[in-house]
């Protein structure tokens, strides 16, 4: 059994049902350009309307501060959603009041309607109960689909689950499912790949992992950080100097956890940051002085594949290279290819999120083969961190 509530628990029929989604989709002159969150989303909406519920969503667009912005109203997303769904999708100017009232008491089973943007009002951000209680009376059960918005603890996220009997819809229980395999209760051995630019930005996750996990591949610029702490010549390579104390810290603490530390054993060297920029794989202890390191080198990728290898479970965060220019893209590429083969093959289940990660997995052309990709960002990140996500802790099981 799930540790969560989710729709198996719930009865929608005839019931309304509001429905919290992350319709937070890039526009470009009032169009959707990207529907990728908006697919996610559609199969807990077919069934809860299949099942004859009556589907009231809820979501927020970009950053109003609790006022009316026009140029961030959610109109223009009930037409793309419509298409999706193909079923009439109809449209209310508020989420509360008025306009949300008739709006509901307009709906037969089986409907959908979609609410103005909650952020247009101040009480969504601070999580005001009283907010959330006039948010409430346009449902009888809630359900929380939004799993990239879980870490915000707001009104339509995590208000409305002290108020209604609270779900996860099928994008949110299936976000769970993957990040409890890979993190809370993994098949060990389990093994971590963190990359991106900066120890700083990534210091709970890395103290997070290494209590952890198995083994941990550090890549990117911030493996450069760790070179540096013990000792390595880095030459003129993206590095938080004045963070060496820490990552010692961190290297030190994986000795007395036992968690493997892979760190590059070579590096692919270049003295500009451009597309095809004249370069040279050096080992580790031989970096010139005016050379850049933007990404690993052949050996060190064979040494990640054997860590990916030896995995039964791979969590993945962040690129090990700077991948948006060739050839510094090959040791992600690799990398990534790798552990698709092993995951296709049944014996890796590999679980990836983050921003540049889903880019990189993308580049490689392998998102779809790991088992499970998040598009969440931040609430993936303090996941793995180990942070309680307030939207997700209101869906436990008591």
């Amino acid at each position: 059994m799930s540790a969560f509530r989710t729709l198996d628990d719930a009865d929608v029929g005839g019931k309304r049902v509001l429905l919290r989604v992350d319709l937070n989709v890039p526009m470009e002159n009032g169009r959707v350009t990207d529907a990728t969150r908006l697919e996610r989303v559609v199969p807990t909406i077919r069934e809860i309307a299949g099942k004859g519920g009556r589907v009231v969503l809820l979501a927020h667009f970009g950053r109003p501060k609790g006022k009316r912005v026009e140029s961030e109203s959610l109109a223009p997303v009930a037409a793309a959603l419509e298409g999706l769904l193909g079923r009439p999708v109809a449209f209310a100017e508020d989420c509360v009041g008025e306009p949300a009232r008739a709006a509901v008491s307009a709906m037969a089973d089986g409907d959908v309607v979609l609410l103005e943007n909650t952020r247009f009002h101040a009480g969504e951000e601070k999580n005001d109960p009283d907010f959330a209680k006039a948010l409430a009376e346009s449902g009888d059960l809630f359900v929380n689909d939004a799993f990239s918005a879980a870490h915000r603890a707001h009104a339509s996220t995590e208000g409305l689950a002290h108020v209604l009997p609270s779900f996860a819809g099928r994008a949110m229980q299936a976000e769970l499912d993957a990040l409890t395999k890979g993190l809370e209760h993994p098949e060990r051995p389990l093994c971590a790949v963190v990359g991106g630019a900066k120890v700083s930005t990534k210091l709970d996750l890395l103290e997070n992992l290494v209590a952890k996990v198995d083994s941990l591949v550090i890549g990117g610029g911030m493996a450069n950080t760790f070179l540096h702490a013990i000792g390595v010549g880095v030459g003129k390579s993206l590095a938080e100097r004045d963070l060496a104390a820490t990552a010692q810290r961190i290297l030190d603490r994986a000795k007395e956890t036992g968690c493997a530390i892979i760190l590059p054993v070579d590096a692919t060297v270049a003295e500009r940051f451009e597309e095809h920029a004249p370069h040279h794989e050096y080992g580790i202890d031989a970096i010139p002085d005016a050379g850049m390191i933007l990404d690993v080198g052949s050996l060190s990728v064979d040494r990640v594949r054997a860590a990916i290898s030896d995995a039964k479970t791979l969590v993945w965060n962040g690129p090990l290279g700077a991948f948006e220019k060739s050839p510094f893209d090959k040791g992600t590429v690799e990398a990534a290819r790798f552990a698709a083969e092993r995951t296709r093959a049944g014996k890796l289940v590999s679980v990836a999120g983050g921003g540049d990660t889903v880019a990189a997995l993308n580049h490689a052309g392998v998102a779809d083969d790991f088992s499970y990709v998040s598009t969440a960002g931040g609430a993936f990140l303090e996941w793995l961190e180990g942070k309680p996500l307030p939207g997700v802790e209101a869906l436990r099981r008591s």
